[in-house]
């Protein structure tokens, strides 16, 4: 099964949801992520992992079923490890996930443009992670300059920009024959 494209703009979601004073929609700071994947433009409900350095959460994530999910990994920012190469992403495309939010690093780029997936993360490094068994998933984690992001809040991507969403803001995925 494949997801029909969605049709958004972040910038036309920042123009409806300006207003919201809840923290329900939250914007990331422009800039902070590089698009690396294959697909600009992504969105689905998160599905979060925090790791330092580690990528075994990120790992059993992707090798699970994504259901047009986008996976966000916290990894503190990080700039010494990269949390996805190549082998992740394929992984993740193969599983159906949509995309990834890295708050770290990844590898393997001309992997990752190849793959049918978003992918943004804060940059790029070709040392690979140490796998430990280390980190959590499906907790809140904090990310683009103190941004929450919880699982089943909704991720929207695009060349302009990032939202987060504690509810779907569009009227839903549709799945392709």
């Amino acid at each position: 099964m494949s997801l029909l494209p969605l049709a958004f703009s972040t910038c036309d979601l920042c123009d409806a949801h300006k207003g919201d004073e809840s923290g329900a929609f939250r914007v990331l700071p422009g800039g902070l992520y590089r698009s690396y994947g294959g697909h600009v433009d992504f969105a689905g409900p998160v599905a979060t992992v925090r790791c330092l350095e580690d990528n075994s959460a990120v790992k059993q994530a992707v090798e699970s079923p994504g259901r047009g999910r986008v996976l966000v990994v916290d990894g503190g920012g990080s700039m010494k490890r990269a949390l996805l190469g190549g082998n992740l992403a394929a992984a993740a495309a193969k599983n159906g996930w949509a995309g990834l939010l890295i708050h770290g690093c990844v590898r393997d780029l001309a992997e990752l443009r190849e793959t049918e997936l978003g992918i943004l993360s804060l940059g790029h490094m070709p040392l690979p992670t140490e796998r430990r068994g280390q980190g959590l998933a499906d907790v809140a984690v904090q990310i683009g300059g103190g941004v929450w992001v919880r699982p089943g809040d909704w991720l929207y991507a695009d060349e302009d920009g990032t939202v987060i969403s504690a509810r779907p803001l569009h009227g839903g995925l549709l799945s392709a024959p």
